[in-house]
């Protein structure tokens, strides 16, 4: 079974998931990362593949790209970098990145290094649904890799459902229409917007991203959810901390209690 499958089946609730940048803000420092966010009790981690045009986030993950990039980061030397995580990483890996590089390398060898290394699934915030179901989604089934699709409140149930037909693993529930960052709490609007989610009965987990930082935010995600993705504040605390991974998620784990 995809530990992606694997993980909702075993804990469907109150997970928590954490997105970094690979290459910052060090070069060398992705795999210590994992090993560290694991040791620390995250249940799944989202990797990021930098890109110089990342239209879907904020500014936090956009200088964290630009400077892994800078660094001499690429998805070539990630897999490389990731090539032994698996002999004791044992909770889902996830790449988050857009297509541009992904198709650079060829989306068929992306899947077959994914496939060596161990990564579980990607998200391709900028991969339109129907190019997904026309071209990828037959090569990634092939090799158990699963296309991780993103909604948000201005997506129609229509579409909602069409996608939970169509994908496996979880859908991604970005809380509003707006990039990523942190925030200190959701309104009305975009906590009916998860319970209006939670009551379609979707055959697929959701996990909440965009905006989570903090107790009210987790929880407010968790409570119609099977859990939360961290990122920009991470982001943060990783720089902050230059690179000690140890330290910015002991902090980061504080403020959600």
């Amino acid at each position: 079974m995809n530990r992606i499958n694997k993980l909702f089946q075993d804990s469907p609730k109150n997970l928590l998931s954490i997105y970094f940048c690979a290459g910052c803000p060090t070069l060398e420092g992705t795999a210590n990362v994992i090993r560290t966010l694991e040791r620390n009790g995250v249940h799944m981690i989202e990797i990021g593949i930098p890109f110089s045009d990342p239209m879907a986030d904020g500014i936090v993950i956009q200088n964290a790209a630009t400077q892994a990039l800078r660094n001499g980061m690429s998805l070539r030397l990630l897999f490389e970098q990731l090539r032994d995580i698996r002999s004791d990483v044992r909770i889902p890996l996830v790449f988050m990145g857009y297509l541009n590089p992904i198709m650079q390398f060829g989306f068929e060898a992306f899947c077959q290094k994914c496939v060596e290394c161990g990564i579980d699934g990607v998200i391709i915030p900028d991969l339109p649904f129907k190019d997904y179901e026309e071209t990828y989604k037959s090569i990634a089934d092939r090799y158990d890799i699963r296309v991780i699709m993103l909604i948000t409140p201005e997506t129609s149930e229509v579409r909602v459902r069409e996608i939970d037909r169509h994908t496996d693993g979880f859908i991604y529930m970005v809380s509003s229409a707006a990039t990523t960052g942190a925030q200190k709490d959701f309104d009305a609007q975009k906590q009916a917007y998860f319970r209006k989610t939670q009551d379609m009965h979707l055959r697929n987990p959701r996990m909440v991203g965009f905006g989570i930082s903090n107790k009210q935010t987790f929880d407010a995600a968790c409570a119609n959810s099977s859990g939360a993705i961290i990122g920009s504040r991470f982001v943060t605390l990783l720089n902050e901390y230059e690179g000690d991974a140890e330290k910015a998620i002991t902090q980061l784990k504080e403020g959600l209690r």
